[in-house]
């Protein structure tokens, strides 16, 4: 990687910053006043724009100094905890395992897709959840391992990606025990007339469900629809109506929220895949989540 600026003057702008004047900046650099003074005059020259102007005695920060102060921050605090993280692990080495979560994948799903590392000593699990197209660019610099999603995604032009499809998650009806009470019919028609929470069409899951409801006939009363399923699990179990989820997340349904099934979802399946940069995966953890058993 080139850089067309020196972090060293980058520094130095950063302790004006924060001194507010070339001459407090040079004081705690032990420096003189002209050499910081022509170091920032160079940072300026390397980015283009100005970054501090004349302010009473002192200096402030213009439009563009204040981003570039910012991002110094953060550049600089890093910096200063490294030989922390360092020492931290070489005294404790840590099984590193980072996973992207696309919004639209169940968030009790993920947890049960990642049970077989969970029990791995001195895992270090790192979790992000956020839009694919962020995912993918963190999984192209290698900030994640694995991206888990329930679309497949085409590979872009800068990127290949390699799907690896994980077991899919029959689905069914779940209801806190007012709507069971009140489902007088037989299942599937009892779900007629009764509030249903349903994800937002984002969801790979969405259209299998609306194709179910039409060919049983029913036309939903939908009093809900949620881009984030674990809030669309919390509203149902606090009884705004009948919602859907994975059969495998019954127990953890019931304990968590107190809704029962109602009824299977007959061909309604959630599926999940893994993208990875790598056909055959190296990472241990990786392969052990993508073979069970490995």
């Amino acid at each position: 990687m080139s850089l067309t600026y020196s972090y060293r003057h980058l520094y130095y702008f950063w302790i004006v910053a924060q001194e507010g004047g070339m001459s407090k900046a040079a004081a705690r650099l032990d420096m003189a006043v002209q050499t910081v003074s022509a170091q920032v005059r160079e940072l300026e020259k390397a980015l283009g724009c100005q970054l501090l102007k004349p302010a009473g005695r002192g200096v402030a920060l213009t439009e563009a100094g204040v981003l570039a102060a910012r991002q110094a921050q953060q550049i600089f605090e890093l910096g200063e905890a490294l030989p922390t993280l360092l020492r931290q692990s070489a005294l404790a080495p840590r099984v590193r395992l980072a996973v992207g979560m696309a919004d639209g994948l169940p968030k009790l799903e993920v947890l049960r897709l990642l049970r077989p590392v969970l029990d791995v000593p001195d895992l270090h699990l790192i979790c992000h959840d956020g839009e694919i197209d962020d995912l993918l660019a963190d999984l192209a610099t290698h900030r994640l391992d694995v991206v888990l999603t329930d679309h497949p995604v085409s590979s872009r032009a800068h990127l290949k990606v390699h799907h690896h499809r994980l077991a899919s998650s029959a689905y069914g009806w779940f209801a806190a025990p007012p709507w069971l009470q009140a489902a007088q019919r037989p299942f599937p028609a009892a779900l007629q007339g009764l509030p249903l929470l349903l994800p937002t069409r984002h969801a790979s899951v969405r259209a299998q469900l609306d194709q179910w409801l039409a060919r049983h006939g029913l036309t939903p009363r939908i009093a809900g629809e949620f881009e984030d399923s674990a809030l669309l699990e919390t509203f149902g179990g606090q009884g705004m109506g009948v919602f859907p989820a994975a059969l495998a997340l019954a127990d953890t349904l019931q304990q968590r929220h107190g809704a029962l099934l109602l009824g299977v979802c007959e061909g309604v399946a959630a599926p999940c895949y893994a993208l990875s940069l790598e056909r055959r995966v190296a990472h241990p953890l990786l392969r052990r989540l993508l073979e069970p058993g490995a």
